[in-house]
């Protein structure tokens, strides 16, 4: 099964084979860069070869036995589609014609495939002089025919300047020994018409790479240095890495505050407006990753002391949504519409990266890497990473899982707030909470080039549920099959949706709000907020709000209004069951029928249960509608991409839906209810009974819940006004809690339109034991904070009082 262009390039490049010596990969540190006394072009191509391959491993081992028949059935799959004849027009029938962007890129990324699988021991094509003739052959082909330096960039620019040479970079580096002179002599130039440094677009020199896309570029031109035997292409490959050309602007290794790349509270965005950790950032780290090894010990090894952003975010920005080794939904992008590129490999490809990283980073981080990837691999069994990893990232992982030394870290826990990019993120040692918000400042979605047709609500609110029990949940077919008007956490306009991105390029759309973000006190606790607007051609408004405690997850909504004659609803959950889940639903302790197309309301209900996910309460009077549904559904329908394009075979999910029918065109609605993931069904009654957490405001002011149990009151206020006993200037997110003569304060503006906030806590407190320096105490009975939130993007400010 062939993948995707980006899982391709990831896969193809950011792996490394346990045969590199830790000696060697160490020269990468950034307080010691030692440089061998020759350039070694030759000894550098043998480790680049071993990137791909995997280098010397044993073929009939067990744990490398799946990954060699994996490759070796992909590979004779396309050998015997290859079109060989003499007369030929095209090398695959369905890549026709062979002289459009789309289908030389991916030629040459199947030429990889078939080299890759000709280099390494075991397969049926391993060592074979007809496969080599063949593949110079076919190289040789696709040069005269599509891609050489006379051509014109057409269509999408990636595959001329990043996916049509890297892939002919890598097959190079595997075929060298065979490669006429002149043949790689042609090869060298056409990548130095389309990719000649990593620093600018070729077909916009004045548009600067960014992010992963620079990644992309350093490694194309790091390989074509060293099969051309060339230094200053090699040394110029890793200055774009540090962006010595523009003194640092477009560095990997630096926190940016806008635009692509890391910022320090973990997020990364690319394409300047759109959350994607998991896609392009994985890109990133791999690419980072493969040129500090392949290039470590050289001449040209990696030294810019500032390389550790890369090492921090590997805790700060991948290890929050990397759940027991997948990779979550909400920081992938428009990749969630790639048929061949679920959520589980995409995460394998961030584990790897992560594992290759760690052969050249100081020990105590390289341990707890290893310790973390322990964790995530042992724990995925529902598609383990013998099934999705290349056989350099078996490598990678059988020397993790084979050590008795590395222990296999437990689940990452906390409340992380990525202001930086509209994500939220809660973890508990059991289940996880993502939260995928947007604003005028990062998109409510990507689409383009023919991807993620239907991703309309996905920036909306979505709110997906991990459980350890449910890991197929969003990679089981669940995109080609979820009512995308049905999203979980979202409020939506019923109307009619057009397909996105059929057009060229790529789009991104930003809604006009302002709010999206919220605080975290203490790493535990969080609370959330996002004013939905309509997209144009809707009048719906909306004020969300979520509040993210130890095992509960409150969610409330207010001023929900629209005036376009269409219902509205708010969608609590819509679980995949797979294809032929009966799990059992309960309303109010009553088992609901499990007939396919069975719709019910209830009104009011208090509580419900759905057998696997956990539990729901709905506080108040809530009008609750459920469907139980079998969807049928094809990946085609959500990407006609030309490389990425999914099936058209048909796929069956069956679904439970929980919703809220706020009827026609409704003024001032609302909503609340409690997700308990993992709960059972006697403790959701019992939660609907006692009400630990008291709701105390949901409102066009305020949004407030008091947890009696932990002390905590969380609000958040969308303008001026009291809730909670808490009384607040202005628009900000505020959680306190109470224990004993301790008192913790966290505080955010996530609409970032304040300068200053201040606020009145109902009780006294006489000093501060420690705080953010943007933060002042007026002590008394009814103490005032008052915080500098100016600038600070929507961060949280933090403080600890003593009563």
């Amino acid at each position: 099964m062939e993948l995707s262009r980006r899982t391709l390039l990831a896969a193809g490049g950011a792996t490394m084979s346990g045969v590199l010596t830790a000696g060697a990969a160490r020269a990468a540190e950034p307080e010691r860069a030692p440089q061998s006394a020759e350039v070694d072009f030759d000894g550098l191509l043998v480790r680049a070869e071993t990137l791909l391959t995997g280098g010397a491993f044993d073929p009939s081992d067990p744990d490398f036995t799946a990954g060699v028949a994996a490759l070796d059935g992909t590979a004779k799959g396309l050998w015997d589609t290859l079109d060989r004849s003499a007369g030929r027009t095209t090398l695959w029938t369905d890549l026709t014609p062979l002289t459009d962007p789309g289908n030389f890129g991916q030629s040459y990324t199947r030429l990889r495939t078939l080299a890759t699988a000709w280099a390494t021991p075991g397969t049926s094509l391993s060592g074979s002089t007809e496969t080599a003739d063949a593949l110079i052959s076919a190289l040789r082909f696709t040069y005269d025919t599509a891609y050489h330096p006379s051509a014109r960039e057409s269509g999408n620019w990636w595959f001329w300047e990043i996916g049509a040479p890297r892939a002919l970079m890598d097959a190079c580096v595997l075929l060298r020994g065979r490669l006429p002179a002149g043949d790689l002599t042609d090869y060298l130039a056409v990548v130095d018409r389309f990719c000649p440094d990593a620093d600018r677009r070729t077909n916009s020199p004045t548009l600067s790479e960014t992010g992963a896309n620079r990644t992309d570029k350093a490694v194309i031109v790091a390989l074509r240095g060293l099969l051309g035997k060339d230094a200053a292409k090699v040394a110029s490959a890793r200055d774009a890495l540090s962006d010595v050309r523009d003194s640092g602007r477009n560095s990997l290794f630096r926190y940016t505050s806008s635009g692509d790349g890391f910022y320090e509270d973990g997020s990364f965005v690319q394409h300047d407006v759109v959350a994607y950790t998991g896609s392009y950032g994985t890109v990133l780290l791999g690419g980072a990753a493969y040129l500090l090894s392949l290039l470590a010990g050289s001449p040209w090894a990696v030294a810019d002391p500032k390389v550790s952003v890369m090492y921090d975010a590997v805790e700060r920005s991948f290890a929050p949504v990397i759940f027991d080794g997948l990779m979550m939904d909400a920081v992938r992008g428009r990749a969630v519409s790639r048929q061949r590129a679920g959520d589980h490999r995409d995460g394998a490809t961030a584990v790897a990266a992560i594992l290759l990283l760690a052969a050249g980073a100081p020990a105590d981080r390289a341990d707890r890497w290893r310790a973390l990837a322990k964790g995530w691999l042992t724990r995925n069994r529902a598609t383990p990473f013998t099934g999705l990893a290349t056989l350099p990232q078996l490598a990678l992982a059988k020397a993790v899982l084979d050590a008795p030394d590395i222990p296999a870290e437990t689940r990452t826990t906390g409340s992380f707030v990525f202001a930086d990019m509209d994500r939220v993120v809660h973890r508990r040692p059991g289940w996880a909470c993502a939260l995928s918000l947007s604003s005028k400042r990062i998109s409510a979605y990507e689409a383009g080039n023919g991807e993620n047709l239907h991703g309309w609500y996905t920036g909306d609110g979505m709110t997906y549920l991990y459980d350890g029990d449910d890991l197929g949940q969003f990679n089981d077919g669940f995109w080609p099959t979820v009512d995308p008007y049905r999203l979980p956490g979202t409020t939506v306009d019923t109307r009619e949706r057009a397909d996105l991105g059929t057009g060229g390029g790529t789009s991104t759309y930003r809604p006009a709000n302002a709010v999206a973000g919220g605080a975290v006190l203490d790493g535990r606790y969080g609370a959330a907020a996002m004013e939905v607007r309509g997209a144009q051609g809707s009048t719906l408004r909306t004020r969300k709000a979520w509040f993210l405690l130890d095992n509960a997850v409150v969610a409330l909504g207010s001023g929900i209004t629209a005036s376009d004659g269409r219902t509205v609803e708010t969608v609590i959950e819509n679980r995949n069951l797979g294809a032929d889940g009966r799990h059992r639903l309960l309303v109010d302790g009553v088992p609901q029928p499990v007939d396919q197309g069975r719709a019910a309301a209830f009104a009011p209900a208090r509580w419900a249960h759905l057998e696997g996910t956990g539990g729901y309460v709905f506080p108040g009077t809530t009008a609750l509608r459920t469907l139980r549904e079998q969807r049928t559904g094809t990946w085609r329908s959500i990407n006609t991409g030309a490389d990425t394009g999914g099936s058209t075979d048909p796929v069956t999910r069956r679904y439970v839906t929980l919703w809220v029918d706020h009827g026609i065109s409704p003024t001032d609605a609302g909503y609340a209810y409690v997700l308990l993931p993992g709960a059972s069904a006697a403790a959701t009654a019992v939660w609907s009974h006692s009400q630990p957490v008291r709701i105390v405001a949901n409102d066009a002011t305020a949004q407030a819940v008091e947890d009696r149990r932990t002390g905590l009151t969380a609000v958040h206020f969308w303008g001026a006004g009291s809730a909670a006993g808490i009384t607040s200037s202005g628009p900000a997110t505020i959680l306190v809690r109470r224990r004993g003569a301790q008192v913790s304060v966290a505080v955010a503006d996530p609409g970032r339109t304040q300068t200053v906030v201040s606020f009145e806590l109902p009780f006294h407190v006489g000093s501060v034991a420690s705080s953010d320096d943007t933060v002042t105490l007026a002590p008394g009975p009814r103490p005032v904070l008052t915080v500098a939130v100016g600038g600070s993007r929507g961060h949280t400010h933090r403080a600890e009082l003593v009563r």
